[in-house]
């Protein structure tokens, strides 16, 4: 068995290029070697900024040999009429590289045909290798590709070497006017070489070695935490890691090397968010925090050398970043001692969106339609006075200097102003989770208050954007408004609030005094609770475990009660893995079958009135006591969000619905009896309606 190394060199690549190049080298080579019949034991590939590199260990010296059936013309178009080979079926011969008498007929569903057996494979992995790897690297992705000089081929950055072993042989590969052979290139300080690879099992050695390169991402990354966090111990504190961030920095190096540097305390009276994201964005290195949990003057970065002077290097650092400091200290001041109407007046200076006006207007439609969530939801956390003001002061850090110069902290800085200015602790953290949640795996607003700005502005969003017609389609969805539906859902189900989402997009709507529409409001709304309903779909059916069938169930029977629609479908859930679920389903969906067909296709108005008087058979008057005796318990459970408790009497009620079909003529010839028996289920089909829609549960 033999070791096989393709190792192709780059000038420096983007951290974000990186994290994926190793995991799809590893599934092209699985699934290219699979395809050339070539066994082999294990497929590994490592990426740094400068180098990809494919291990495969085991490989077998020649592809597996396999017999094979290969198909030909149909017998009636291969023989003639005396039994010998037309041209179509010699041409077949010929093509196949076989005689006549290795030909035989195999008889298909389609008919007979001619056919040849074959022996595959068998060729040696030596000779397939070079086109394997080709289509290999020509296969990578990346987010842009670019060409140099007058190539033509593309790759994330310009090629700059080629190493390809098997074994101690080179294998011949010519790509990007580069030729393949047995040199690699090792850090650009620490190892530069060129170092001759003798065979594929010393390519690791003199990487460590030699090259000084630390190949594998994970290693990389597990060296700057630990060493990050001994070092960060050595004066007191913990690193605040950020796992992006972590990711990124060991794929901006090939020898991490983290250090511990410091800035001037006075830099501490800055808030502990303008100090990281001054750090993590311009700087990539990391804060550290006291036992306090407040920030100490120091931070950590990763160098990628290990240098001669430390300290050189460490004034370097620390030098560039007291730049971004100073200027943060001058916005903090700068903000401080502007006053926030001052603010609010250059919002109406900013674009919101098109034709819906300007942020100062967005602003005054957070304010009027926050004021109308907290009335909706009248709990003590989120007063009217303060949701109001909250809405308004919403966007007026988008004018504020340290907003203009750190986009990232939009809302977060809104909400430290706010508190610094005055403004009350609802206002200050609405303001400061107003962007919540950033997407799937974000957390939604901690606070009340929060949670009905946040619900306001993507609300406020959605319905201007509905009213121009600019839904989203296919892929395309410029406006984040798939992510706004999402997150307005996820903040009722999470806070479970007591809010109709046609309501909240209603008062949304109405919010937009004076503007025009390309739809009418009524469609505009429609279209956009149907845009709510296919994003609740795809949030609950994409769970581990989660039969679709439930989703659909659960919405088909409402969702514009988001927080009861949640508690529905998890009820349904559990109940559909339990042994009497697709009878209980089978009874009740023909229930509800039988109400579709008889009352609404066939225009019969339908109530819940039964009456006693017309009851004859025991079965129906049985099934009309326990629907009138477990009624007000349902009510209850409904109130009560006891979901659960209302699929227990589906099974209560279940055998009296089964002994009623068994024993009950429903279409009876007497008008009455039938429209009293088409009421009964009607009742039963209303009632338990409102839990799920039993007739999309196909079982």
């Amino acid at each position: 068995m033999s070791e096989f190394i393709l190792e192709i060199g780059t000038e420096e690549m983007p951290a974000r290029f990186v994290p994926r190049l190793g995991e799809d080298l590893v599934a092209l080579f699985t699934r290219l070697l699979a395809e050339a019949r070539i066994e082999y034991t294990g497929v590994n590939a490592y990426a740094t900024p400068r180098r990809l590199v494919a291990h495969v260990s085991g490989l077998a010296a020649s592809q597996r040999l396999e017999e094979e059936i290969v198909s030909g013309p149909p017998v009636r178009i291969a023989y003639d009429a005396e039994g010998k080979l037309t041209k179509a079926g010699a041409g077949f011969a010929k093509t196949q590289g076989v005689d006549a008498a290795d030909l035989f007929v195999q008889q298909t569903a389609k008919g007979d045909y001619l056919a040849v057996k074959k022996q595959v494979g068998g060729g040696k992995t030596q000779d397939i290798l070079p086109g394997l790897c080709l289509t290999a690297v020509k296969s990578l992705s990346f987010p842009k590709r670019m060409k140099w000089g007058s190539l033509e081929f593309l790759f994330g950055r310009p090629l700059r070497w080629v190493l390809a072993l098997l074994d101690s042989d080179i294998v011949p590969i010519e790509i990007a006017g580069l030729t393949s052979g047995r040199v690699t290139h090792g850090h650009r300080v620490l190892g530069p070489g060129p170092w001759t690879v003798d065979t594929a099992g010393d390519y690791f050695d003199i990487i460590r070695d030699k090259c000084n390169v630390v190949l594998d991402a994970r290693e990389r990354l597990e060296l700057v935490r630990s060493e990050g966090n001994r070092i960060a111990a050595g004066v007191g504190g913990t690193v605040v890691w950020d796992d992006g961030l972590l990711l990124e920095v060991a794929n901006l190096v090939e020898f991490p090397r983290p250090i511990l540097a410091d800035f001037a305390p006075l830099y501490l009276q800055l808030p502990k968010e303008v100090l990281l994201t001054s750090m993590q964005s311009h700087q990539k290195s990391f804060g550290i925090l006291g036992a306090d949990g407040k920030l100490l003057p120091h931070f950590l970065t990763t160098l990628n050398i290990e240098p001669i002077d430390m300290a050189v290097v460490k004034k370097g650092w620390e030098r560039v970043l007291k730049a971004r400091l100073e200027d943060a200290r001058f916005f903090w001041e700068a903000d401080l001692g502007t006053e926030e109407n001052k603010w609010l007046g250059k919002l109406d200076n900013v674009v919101f969106l098109g034709p819906l006006g300007s942020m100062g207007d967005k602003s005054r439609r957070l304010e009027k339609l926050c004021g109308k969530l907290a009335l909706a939801v009248a709990l003590p956390d989120a007063p009217e006075a303060d949701m109001r003001r909250a809405g308004r002061l919403a966007k007026a850090d988008l004018m504020s200097e340290m907003v203009y110069e750190f986009d990232s902290l939009q809302g977060v800085m809104g909400g430290i102003y706010a508190a610094r200015k005055g403004e009350s602790v609802v206002v200050s953290q609405a303001i400061a989770e107003q962007y919540l949640p950033a997407g799937p795996d974000s957390p939604v607003p901690a606070t009340l208050s929060g949670a009905l700005l946040a619900i306001a502005d993507k609300a406020d969003t959605l319905a201007g954007c509905f009213g121009l017609g600019m839904i989203p389609t296919g892929t395309a969805d410029p406006y984040a408004l798939r992510r706004a539906a999402l997150g307005i859902s996820r903040i009722i189900m999470e806070h479970g609030l007591r809010l109709k989402l046609d309501e909240v997009l209603s008062y949304a709507f109405e919010g937009y005094e004076g503007v025009t529409f390309k739809l009418t409001p009524t469609d505009a709304l429609a279209k956009l609770i149907d845009f709510f309903g296919l994003r609740l779909r795809a949030l609950f059916a994409s769970g581990e475990d989660v039969d679709s069938r439930v989703a659909d169930a659960a919405l088909g029977a409402g969702f514009t009660d988001i927080r009861t629609l949640k508690a529905r479908f998890d009820a349904l859930s559990t109940f559909s893995h339990e042994a009497d679920f697709e009878q209980a389903v089978l009874t009740f969906k023909r229930a509800a079958n039988i109400i579709r067909k008889q009352g609404t296709e066939a225009g019969v108005a339908l109530t819940t009135t039964i009456d006693d008087a017309r009851l004859e058979m025991d079965q129906e008057r049985e099934l009309a006591r326990m629907l009138r005796e477990t009624a007000p318990r349902f009510e209850q459970m409904w109130s009560a969000d006891d979901f659960a408790g209302i699929l227990g009497q589906l099974r209560e009620l279940r055998p009296a619905v089964d002994a009623f079909f068994d024993g009950v003529m429903v279409m009876a010839d007497d008008a009455d009896l039938r429209q009293n028996r088409l009421n009964m289920l009607y009742a039963l089909v209303e009632r338990l309606g409102r839990l799920a829609d039993f007739s999309a549960l196909q079982v």
